[in-house]
Order: structure tokens, then C-alpha cells, then sequence
């Protein structure tokens, strides 16, 4: 059994600085060792290196956010996130076969300060309140992808057995399949023997209870008509486990729909509350979702006018 390697995370606190490249040999036993031992450690090493607080020593890493970030930016020191996929194409400059290793990655970091400090940009020196807004933003962002990619394997399992779905809903626009209506009638009929029973009134009571107020009547015949219809159907013992799979995804993407809707109220809630969202929302089409996902990386610094040329 090969050796098992520490998780993602921790194997991404490689650090380093311009005059620690030669401690090596301390480099995976600071990776090894707890949070609170790891940044006494290196401290220790730091300051060893000649770090003051007059003239701290800068540090490069995979990550810009996290316990050991946050620590490190309240040394009041300059803190370089540097993307991974940056950091493998320096790695070519000291591998020819360009070889991933902690070791190999941390030199790799230290020489890039070392050489292209000037072409990186340290962490912005944030508020509090603009973190926030950055983490429910990067939240609510990864709560819309699992949506989306829980909306697309409801549709593939419905084009296995249940085809009268995707007709009845493809007029369904701006999220198709994991819209409220959507997913009412799919929870209310699970499997296309059950939609073939549903009755006017039950369909009326379930666009409504979706939020339906225009058009319910013309929508209710549509609906009847494409349900009763022919289709090919599975034998009743594999749609019946069909059925039992698909309730069990709605249930996730109900979970992922609250998730959304709860996210984006914390997001426009923390958004409004920062100095510069007034300024940010003036542009044409950015609102308080968008807001922060295009503000400058110092959210907290006040966008400056533009000033004449001397």
C-alpha cells in the first residue's frame, strides 16, 4: 500500500519566503505538524531568516484563504496567492520533468517572489464585512453550480424512463427542469404511471402551490394531454425503482434550491452594508449578486477617480 497523502488543503499550505528556500529539510515537518505548533514553528523560522517588523519577510502561497492565511496576514506581512496552475509552470524552470512534489512546489514558490515579485499581487488588505461578502458570494456561486448540475442528472434520468417530462416542461426557460413547477409536479407524479392519474385539480393545485397565477388553466390541458399520451415505458418494477431514484434527487435539489435562495438573501444583506455597493451597483447590470463577483480585489479600499495626467 503506497503512502497515503495528507488532504488537498493541507498539501496546498506550501509556503515559503525569499531566504527560507534553504531550510528544506523543515518544510514536511511543518506540513506534518498542528495548526498551532505549525505557525509557531514557522515564525520561528522566519524570524530566524531576518524578519522584523519593520521589514517583514513575504510569503507565497497556493491559497488565499484560510486559517493559516488569516494568520499570516496579522503579522502585518504581504501574503502572495499564487494559483496552482501558475505555480506548475514554474516548475518547469527547475525539473526537466517537471516532477510534483511539496518539496520541489515550496522552492518553486520562493524563487517566484525571488524573480517575479513585481508581476504578482499580494492579498488585498480586506475589511472584515468584505471577506464576508466574499465567502457567502463564493457560497451562494457554488450553491447555483450544484443546482445546475443536480437539474442536468434529473434530466438524464428522466430521458431514461420518464420522456413525458421533458416535453411537458422543455417551454421552461432560465432553469428548465429544477424550476418550482417543475419540481412540484415531478414530486407529485414520480413516475409516468402516476402522472397517467393525476387529475385536472391536482395539476391546478400543484402549479399554484408552485407560485402559478397567470395561464394556470391553458398549462393544466397542456399538461393532462402530454401525460395521458402514448410513450415507451419501462416495465413497472424498474420505473417503480426509477421513481424511487428521482424522488431521492428532488430531494437534493430542493436542498440545493433553499441553499440558492437563502445564500443570495445573505449575500444582497451583507452587500448593502458596504461602503462602496452604492458606487458598484451604479454600473449598468450589476446588482447585489453581481456586485461582488466584480468588484476590485481590495473590496474595502474606495474606488478611486480618475485623476488628469500630470
Amino acid at each position: 500500500m503506497g503512502r497515503l497523502k495528507p488532504p488537498i488543503g493541507e498539501r496546498n499550505l506550501r509556503r515559503n519566503s525569499q531566504d527560507l528556500s534553504a531550510r528544506r529539510p523543515a518544510l514536511p515537518w511543518l506540513r506534518r505538524a498542528g495548526r498551532r505548533r505549525h505557525l509557531r514553528a514557522l515564525l520561528t523560522l522566519l524570524a530566524e531568516a531576518g524578519d522584523s517588523p519593520e521589514a517583514p519577510i513575504p510569503i507565497a502561497i497556493e491559497k488565499q484563504h484560510g486559517l493559516l492565511v488569516a494568520s499570516l496576514r496579522a503579522t502585518g506581512r504581504r501574503v502572495f496567492a499564487i494559483n496552482p496552475y501558475a505555480v506548475s509552470r514554474y516548475r518547469g524552470r527547475h525539473s526537466a520533468s517537471n516532477k510534483k512534489s511539496d518539496e520541489q512546489d515550496a522552492m518553486a514558490l520562493a524563487n517566484i517572489l525571488r524573480t517575479d515579485m513585481v508581476a504578482h499581487r499580494p492579498l488585498p488588505a480586506d475589511s472584515d464585512l468584505a471577506r464576508a461578502i466574499t465567502v457567502l458570494a463564493r457560497a451562494q456561486q457554488d450553491a447555483v453550480w450544484d443546482r445546475i448540475q443536480l437539474g442536468q442528472g434529473i434530466r438524464a434520468v428522466l430521458h431514461d424512463y420518464y420522456a413525458a417530462t421533458l416535453e411537458a416542461f422543455a417551454h421552461l426557460r432560465n432553469g428548465g427542469i429544477t424550476k418550482a413547477e417543475a419540481r412540484v409536479l415531478l414530486a407529485l407524479a414520480p413516475t409516468p404511471r402516476r402522472a397517467t392519474t393525476l387529475t385536472r385539480g391536482q395539476i391546478r393545485a400543484a402549479l399554484k402551490r408552485a407560485g402559478r397565477a397567470r395561464q394556470v388553466e391553458q398549462d393544466v390541458g397542456r399538461l393532462c394531454q402530454i401525460f395521458r399520451a402514448y410513450h415507451t415505458r419501462l416495465p413497472d418494477l424498474v420505473e417503480q425503482a426509477m421513481g424511487r431514484q428521482l424522488t431521492s434527487l428532488l430531494a437534493q435539489l430542493e436542498a440545493a434550491c433553499a441553499a440558492e435562495q437563502d445564500l443570495a438573501a445573505a449575500v444582497e444583506e451583507a452587500f448593502t452594508q458596504h461602503p462602496d455597493a452604492q458606487t458598484i451597483t451604479n454600473f449598468p447590470g450589476v446588482g447585489p449578486l453581481v456586485g461582488p463577483a466584480s468588484w476590485p480585489n481590495s473590496a474595502t479600499t474606495a474606488l478611486a477617480s480618475p485623476t488628469p495626467a500630470a
